[in-house]
Parts: structure tokens; sequence; C-alpha cells
């Protein structure tokens, strides 16, 4: 395990000792989470496009996220289905498989260099695409106010959304950043890593009644999506650091915006944060892995 493995591990462990001394609460995490993705995200994003060569392959990356989801999404419904569990529980399933936690790798990314952030962040771009429209409706339908809404208000006020269209509005028009702006923006991007494990430790709430049919969410969101990623990679000929992005990415952990979508909704929140606290711990292990072998 290398240091920023050993970081990220100490910053998740940090979150769960902050909780249990009272000094943090569970509650705390969505407000780490918002200001890692408004405040800390964005100027990241910004960076590694520009840092970046821009190619052909970057645009298939964003797709096969998109693509990962729509095939979990069948698979899920099929296996909840024969599961039999109570509609707000196998809502909560559902999009559970089908939210990528993107934002968890990125600080490996941003490790390793700028053209695998670049990558990465694209990555978490067909994912939020996904999130605020597709996983949303199913939050919805299956909620406690079932009805035919998806939130495009809250996916256009995205901030890395607009990050991206403003680097690659950047890279497209051969701009320069000033040094000094730069600069600026890496000291608003450095906390990211360790912010985000933080509020993922404080998250950490497994349910122990929930673990069977957690553990079967958390093999087809990691396992099959491992899989999924892995036939989109060869289907497309990817090669390189979009070849990993994409494995890796399809094999992450459940998103923590299942968490929030729980809440919002009315689904079985409890059952989501055990998804997401059995999924993060496994992912703190296998996410370095698949990017050293893949």
């Amino acid at each position: 395990m290398n240091t920023q493995n050993v970081i990220l591990v100490l910053s998740f462990a940090l979150g769960i000792a902050l909780k249990s001394l009272k000094l943090l609460s569970k509650d705390d995490a969505p407000v780490l989470l918002r200001f890692v993705l408004n405040v800390c995200l964005p100027p990241v994003m910004i960076l590694a496009i520009y840092r970046a060569t821009l190619s052909l392959d970057m645009l298939l990356v964003p797709l096969s996220a998109m693509l990962v989801v729509v095939i979990l999404y069948f698979i899920s419904s099929f296996v909840g289905g024969k599961l039999k569990m109570p509609r707000k529980t196998f809502g909560s399933f559902l999009i559970g498989t089908m939210i990528m936690n993107t934002a968890f790798a990125l600080p490996y990314f941003k490790a390793i260099g700028s053209e695998e952030l670049a990558r990465a962040s694209l990555f978490d771009i067909g994912n939020s695409i996904l999130i605020f429209t597709f996983s949303y409706y199913n939050a919805i339908k299956y909620g406690s106010k079932p009805s035919g809404g998806i939130q495009w208000k809250k996916f256009l006020s995205l901030a890395p959304l607009w990050a991206m269209v403003i680097a690659l509005g950047i890279k497209a028009l051969s701009l320069k950043i000033p040094v000094t702006l730069v600069s600026f923006l890496e000291v608003l991007g450095q906390p990211v890593g360790v912010l985000m494990m933080v509020a993922l430790g404080l998250a950490f709430s497994p349910r122990m009644q929930d673990f069977g049919k957690a553990f079967v969410a958390v093999f087809i969101r990691m396992g099959l999506g491992f899989a999924a990623g892995l036939g989109l990679a060869y289907l497309f000929g990817l090669q390189g650091i979009a070849r990993t992005v994409v494995i890796t990415g399809s094999a992450l952990p459940v998103g923590f915006n299942t968490l929030i979508l729980a809440e919002r909704e009315g689904l079985d929140g409890g059952f989501a944060a055990t998804m997401v606290s059995i999924s993060t711990l496994i992912a703190l292990f296998t996410t370095p892995l698949l990017i050293r072998f893949f």
C-alpha cells in the first residue's frame, strides 16, 4: 500500500473516530461532501483537463459510464425482483447498484497525473448525468411519493458539470490560465481526497440485518460492474489510461448520492447506508489494485 492509499485509509478511519468521539456526526457527512462537490472538485477538474492532451477516446469514457449504469439496471431489476424485498428497500437496492461513487477514485487518479484525472473526471460526468436523470427517476418511482419528475434543475446546477464545460472551452480556444489563478485552483483542490474519505467515514453505519441483501447489491455494483467495464473496454478497444479508468470506475463502490436520494424520496435509508458502508470498506483495497493491474 503506497503513501496515497495509506492517507486515504487513515482519513476514512478519522471520520469513524470523529463520529465515535461525537466531535462530528453522520449528519455532517453530506455537508462535507457538498463542499467537496461544489468547492474542491471543480478546480481539480478544470486543471486536469487544462493540463491533459485531448483525444477521441475521451468521448468513450463517459459513454462507458452511462452504459454500465444501464446494464446494471436491468440486472438489478431482475435480481432484486427475485429477492422479494419491500418496495422502498428494493428502490434503495436498485439505485445503489446504479450509482457509482466516482468521486471516491478521483484522489487516486489525482495522485497519478493530469491525464488520468481528466479521464476519471469525464467518467464522473457520465455517471452524474444518469444519477440526476435515470437513477433519480427510479428513486422517485419507488419512493414515498411516486411521480414522473426528473431533477433537471439540480442536474444543470452541478458545479463539476460547469467546471468541465469551462475547462473544455479554455482548451478549445487555446487560452492560458494565469499562474496565480492556477496556484489558487490547486489550493482549492488539495483537500479533495481527505475530505471525501472523512465524510465516508462519518457515513459508515452498516445495519447487520441487511448484510445479506446488501452484499448482493455490492456484488452487482462492484463485481458485475467490473465485468461490464471490462467488456466495454474490449468492445471499444480502449487502451492505456482510458481502459484503466473505465474498468476501475465501473467497479467503484455504491455512491453517496444513494443516501441522499433515499432520504429525499423516502426509500430505505438504513439499507442504503449499509450498501455504502460495505462497498466503501471493500473499495479501499480493490480500487488501488484495479488501478495498478488494469
